[in-house]
């Protein structure tokens, strides 16, 4: 399968971002792309950088958004993940990746479900946890297991996506660096956060996604300087094998052609959900084990 990894900056405006990310889906079609990813939360600068009431009038035209972006993969004719700010009704609202099918109809929706609430990532003010649980979103071009940023610090949702039987996992992410920190805590860092996905892939015999934005974008609450996003989308085989990686600042359409036939070859030699014991596994429901 051949998809493409739209990685992105914040070009000042929600209308002068949707127009590039258009363009770009534009492009990932003509070069053949049969799946297309967007980052997390695309259409806008990423507003949780500080608490303000008034950034969840970005949500208010949530419906238009999702009919837009139908439209787009409909034009373009490849199967899109796209990352929207859902508001469900007043003063409910989600971190929503939408998938939309080649026909423009939505295959489905998933619900971001760890939120984080750290300096600059201030996402429990606006975002309610998602209730639809980790399941798989069927398209076309197979069974997507498509999650969202923080999550991907999580092994149990890749497990539960896997075990659903999603064939590929896919992370839409907003996730940088401050400026304050030392060059090598910054490394370890990133380096921490190819890591453990790259664990994923490798644990649950599936190829990954991860699409990250780049460029600083300024916390306008003056509280912090802001953030600079480290790009370095990636995607990872079936057993980890590196197939792309992005750098950390570049704008770019790339179409990486994933072996979605790998999965069966691996797990027959990496059998580790045969191997799995699942009778001794009751306490990872628990907070903490005291």
């Amino acid at each position: 399968m051949k998809i493409a990894l739209l990685q992105q900056k914040f070009h000042g405006s929600k209308e002068a971002t949707v127009a590039k990310t258009a363009e770009l889906v534009r492009e990932a079609a003509q070069g053949g792309a049969q799946l297309v990813v967007c980052q997390e939360l695309h259409q806008t600068q990423y507003f949780c950088q500080s608490e303000d009431t008034s950034f969840f009038d970005l949500a208010g035209e949530w419906e238009a958004d999702v009919r837009f972006w139908s439209d787009v993969a409909r034009a373009n004719g490849v199967v899109l993940v796209t990352s929207l700010f859902e508001k469900r009704t007043d003063g409910l609202y989600h971190n929503t990746a939408f998938v939309f099918e080649k026909d423009g109809s939505i295959a489905g929706k998933y619900r971001k479900m760890h939120i984080p609430d750290d300096p600059g990532f201030y996402e429990k003010f606006y975002f309610t946890p998602g209730d639809i649980g980790f399941e798989p979103i069927d398209t076309s071009v197979g069974r997507l297991g498509v999650l969202v940023c923080w999550d991907q610090w999580y092994p149990e949702a890749a497990r539960l996506m896997a075990l659903r039987g999603a064939k590929i996992l896919i992370y839409p992410t907003a996730i940088g660096w401050f400026e304050a920190d030392s060059e090598e805590e910054k490394a370890r860092q990133l380096e921490a956060w190819v890591a453990v996905q790259r664990g994923h892939a490798i644990a649950n015999g599936l190829p990954v996604v991860a699409v990250n934005r780049v460029g600083f974008e300024k916390d306008d609450s003056g509280v912090m300087a802001g953030i600079k996003f480290w790009g370095n989308s990636f995607v990872f085989g079936a057993q980890g094998e590196q197939l792309w990686r992005a750098d950390s600042q570049s704008e770019l359409c790339k179409i990486v052609e994933v072996d979605m036939k790998r999965s069966e070859e691996v797990r027959r030699i990496w059998p580790f959900l045969r191997d799995r014991r699942i009778d001794a596994y009751a306490n990872l429901t628990k907070r903490f084990i005291d």
